[in-house]
């Protein structure tokens, strides 16, 4: 497991380019056979990809977690965006196409991963965050995720917003995790952006051309910094930080949130002419 650590906005305004990305953004998340976690101290999120391309493939708690099972403590999303796959929890199996989800509720002792077909693998995204309850598992298929509609075509950002660990769709203790979908031509994630002091954030670009790029603008308001993403790379948002990104072309992005609440419109917006 990967482990990164939080970071004092103050210093992050002297990262070089180079730090800014050893610090906040994850270059790999998918490697085929493999569990590739990440460990943010930023609220104590866990986020990674998982691609079961031959055995099943268990998720175990490390040293770093000091729990004897990697849900002991903790729930977790899933977001499936390979070919078909299953997630055996406890040893009952969840079947996810593709972009297909899961909520796994904290008390699970079992999680394993696996591909219906090696060839074409699933590619399992996570989001794990700490649990004080344990609520009950439940497959979120994309059309039982709450579809939210933001933006226009004349700002760039017209989107679709799947909530799909969401207090509209399932109980959760503090982990709330979704997609957003851009409409053709639509190439700004948010705009205006904000920040939420009381909830950090990952966001997961993927669904991109490789020669296409992100720029996710960071950093506080009246000083802000950018880093520069390709497809399927991750990343981390601390709650100080404005979230904002526009594309080369066209993209997809998971969302995930952890903190002190879940209410998803508890922000704190930005005008455009305060950014600096």
């Amino acid at each position: 497991m990967n482990i990164r650590y939080a970071n004092n906005p103050k210093d992050s305004k002297l990262y070089t380019t180079n730090e800014l990305r050893a610090n906040y953004l994850v270059e790999k998340i998918f490697i085929s056979g493999e569990l590739n976690l990440t460990y943010s101290h930023a609220d104590r999120i866990i986020f990674g990809g998982i691609v079961p391309s031959g055995n099943q493939l268990g998720l175990d708690a490390g040293r770093e977690l000091g729990v004897q099972y990697f849900l002991e403590r903790r729930e977790m999303g899933v977001i499936n965006l390979g070919g078909t796959g299953k997630v055996v929890l406890d040893g009952e199996e969840y079947m996810l196409e593709n972009r297909d989800g899961l909520y796994a509720g904290a008390g699970i002792k079992d999680v394993k991963f696996g591909s219906e077909d090696n060839e074409n693998p699933a590619k399992f995204y996570i989001n794990s965050a700490p649990a004080h309850a344990s609520y009950p598992t439940i497959k979120i298929e994309i059309s039982k995720a709450n579809p939210v509609k933001l933006g226009s075509l004349e700002t760039s950002n017209k989107r679709t917003i799947y909530q799909y660990v969401h207090p509209n769709v399932c109980r959760s203790c503090q982990l709330l995790m979704g997609m957003t979908v851009l409409e053709p031509g639509c190439v700004w994630n948010t705009m205006p952006c904000h920040t939420h002091e009381r909830r950090m954030e990952v966001y997961f670009y993927f669904n991109m051309d490789d020669n296409n790029r992100v720029f996710h603008i960071m950093g506080e308001p009246g000083e802000t910094r950018h880093l520069v993403v390709a497809n399927e790379q991750a990343v981390i948002s601390p709650s100080w930080s404005v979230h904002s990104g526009v594309g080369t072309g066209s993209y997809t992005f998971i969302w995930g949130m952890v903190g002190e609440n879940q209410v998803f419109d508890d922000m704190d917006s930005i005008k455009t002419t305060d950014l600096r």
